[in-house]
């Protein structure tokens, strides 16, 4: 089951060629793109990732994206969604065709969520810590290499996934050059101490997170402490929980870390699931 539809509110059969060969996105990874959740017809946190699509688009200067145009687009595929209650939508926004008239591609697309993305949800992940090969400060001093952007460009996201698999993990936390703790290839760290949830800012080149701005807006009103501040690699075994939060995985628990197996967080991921979904 998969839902396409463009700019203008029609849906075009998945099916159907969309992409020339020649579109920058395809070629060079040229543009970017947000992943929503939709439980029950509802698409979470769709304004936030709006915003942040508007804010990575910025930073690779193409042009401000048509923010009614998008609204519409997600309205005609969930509109048009017969699948299971919940629904992965990506947004994609490209420059265009390299040597077409200079119109950005754009479309959404709803897509079913796989059974290991739900049994991660429920069951956690094995991770691994991978150097990035940056350093806190290299955001503000090269802004051309698009730290903290969502863009296309995912191709070592992906690579320090598959070298996660032959370790035998589920997951990457990558960690810059002098141990910070960065964010995972599609995800943001959570780390639990006592009442309080943890997570590094995005000002040293990490994007965002949408769910964990929701998770802390409801830890916050339920009482708990909330801090955004950097965290060290030795800070991942020293604490009462990490997690890696994503829109389409949610809330899910890293049951392990380069091997060595952590506590049970199993009852603290009911309680942060809980507050996460209190928020919809």
């Amino acid at each position: 089951m998969r839902v396409l539809a463009l700019l203008d509110g029609t849906t075009v059969d998945p099916e159907t060629p969309l992409v020339r060969v020649d579109d920058l996105g395809l070629l060079r990874g040229d543009g970017v793109f947000e992943t929503v959740l939709v439980v029950d017809g509802r698409p979470r946190e769709l304004g936030p990732h709006l915003d942040r699509l508007a804010r990575s688009a910025a930073m690779l200067e193409l042009p401000e994206p048509d923010r009614s145009g998008w609204e519409r687009c997600v309205d005609a595929v969930i509109n048009n969604w017969t699948g299971d209650r919940q629904m992965a939508l990506k947004l994609v926004l490209t420059r265009g065709a390299e040597y077409g008239d200079g119109t950005p591609t754009a479309f959404a697309m709803g897509l079913p969520i796989g059974e290991k993305v739900l049994r991660q949800r429920e069951q956690g992940i094995s991770a691994v810590t991978l150097e990035r090969g940056i350093d806190p400060g290299l955001a503000e001093r090269a802004p051309w290499l698009l730290l903290g952007s969502k863009s296309l460009s995912y191709a070592v996201n992906m690579a320090a996934l598959r070298h996660a698999a032959k370790l035998g993990a589920d997951e990457v936390i990558f960690t810059a050059s002098d141990g910070t703790v960065l964010e995972g290839p599609t995800s943001t760290v959570i780390l639990v101490r006592g009442r309080t949830l943890i997570t590094p800012p995005a000002n040293i080149g990490i994007l965002p997170g949408t769910t964990q701005a929701a998770l802390f807006r409801a830890a916050e009103r339920s009482g708990w402490s909330i801090k955004v501040e950097p965290v060290r690699t030795s800070d991942l075994t020293d604490n009462d929980g990490v997690f890696l939060v994503s829109s389409v995985r949610a809330i899910t628990r890293v049951n392990s870390l380069d091997g060595q197996q952590l506590g049970d967080f199993s009852a603290l991921h009911a309680e942060l699931t809980a507050l996460y979904e209190s928020e919809y």
